[in-house]
């Protein structure tokens, strides 16, 4: 079995309790060969850890110039997403780019036009698409005779809440100021670039859109397909909650976020249908092999059913990251293209724009 060269680029917490481990186990397909972050401290720890002495830097374009990797792993800001993709498969490496992939569509051609001239793939971490449960219920929904209804669903804790728990995560004071100052004038340029100028809360929320919310409405694209149109949107608490309703043809679906203080994590996508309802079920990806499961309830003749499914308890990185494998070996396209991950720039415009609406009819 062919061994990938992986450069990664991020070495914060998804990287550090998620993909570094992982690789490390599927260590007969894939070998860490370069590493990359802004924090020399976290840098030179994690090459310790990693056994990665040589190839150790704190410029991402270095790391991609790197002549023997084989996939760059971008895990690092959204901000630096798109630079680094692209610097990624100009130097001909295929990419995994963890959501969201970007903050504008701009970005986001730029990203396929450059993909398209190295003949290389880019692949979005959408692993929630990769859990098996999640596809046997696209499966499911397939055979459905009608949709009635879905809701789509995701209030979780602060991360850190089930991290310190948990995990020991790696943390170091010594990011450059100038550092600091450049992401946040990036993120104050970008999402300016992406919905114009807004107020704090809206910019707050096309945040959580980006982040969070892109796991849940990617899933909702595959399992139900994209949405008609956004019916009404609203946002509450600085644009750290979010409601929206989205118009399908026949049925609407209604999507409701947050991030509080509770230590917990519900996230689920449930299809109605006239005598069955399909529920998938996730838990915190923080915590490893915790199983998504998928509930099926069922009425058959004078019968109510119900059942709960668990698939497996590998989680659903490892999943799609076996899947990268054979993406890169096989030469297949992915699932969760560049491509993929516009609609979903698409569909947050549409639920911000439904959030003006709705703020401009409350003020008239």
């Amino acid at each position: 079995m062919k061994r990938l060269k992986v450069g990664v680029i991020g070495l914060g917490e998804v990287a550090q309790i998620i993909h570094l481990p992982i690789l490390e186990e599927l260590a007969d397909r894939f070998e860490i060969a370069a590493l990359c972050d802004i924090s020399p401290g976290l840098l030179y720890s994690m090459g310790e850890k990693y056994r990665v002495a040589d190839h150790l830097y704190t410029d991402a374009k270095a790391l991609t110039e790197q002549a023997d990797l084989d996939v760059v792993f971008v895990l690092n800001s959204d901000e630096y997403h798109a630079e680094c993709v692209i610097s990624a498969v100009r130097n001909k490496k295929h990419v995994l780019i963890e959501k969201p992939m970007c903050l504008t569509e701009r970005e986001a051609d730029e990203i396929i036009q450059a993909r398209d001239e190295a003949g290389v793939q880019v692949m979005v971490g959408y692993m929630r698409r990769f859990a098996p449960a999640f596809v046997q219920a696209v499966e499911e929904v397939k055979k459905l005779d009608k949709i009635n209804y879905a809701r789509i669903r995701d209030i979780i804790g602060q991360n850190r809440l089930i991290i310190d728990q948990s995990s020991v995560v790696q943390r170091f004071n010594d990011i450059p100021e100038a550092a600091i100052q450049d992401k946040a004038d990036r993120a104050k340029r970008l999402v300016q670039e992406a919905i114009g100028e807004a107020p704090p809360e809206l910019v707050s929320a096309y945040r959580l859109l980006c982040g969070l919310s892109s796991h849940d409405l990617s899933a909702m694209r595959e399992i139900i397909g994209v949405p008609n149109r956004v019916v009404a949107a609203t946002q509450w608490n600085g644009g750290r909650f979010i409601n929206a309703i989205f118009e399908y043809d026949g049925f609407n679906a209604t999507f409701e976020t947050g991030v509080d203080q509770q230590r917990r994590f519900d996230a689920h996508i449930e299809v109605f249908s006239a005598s069955k309802q399909l529920k998938v079920q996730y838990n915190t990806p923080y915590i490893r092999h915790l199983p998504t499961t998928l509930a099926v309830s069922e009425t058959i003749g004078e019968a109510y059913q119900e059942s709960v499914v668990r698939p497996t308890f590998e989680d659903a990185y490892t999943h799609e990251i076996k899947y990268l494998y054979d993406v890169v070996t096989q030469g297949l396209k992915p699932k969760t293209t560049p491509e993929d991950f516009k609609e979903d720039l698409k569909i947050f415009k549409m639920i911000i724009e439904a959030m003006r609406k709705n703020e401009s009819a409350a003020v008239l």
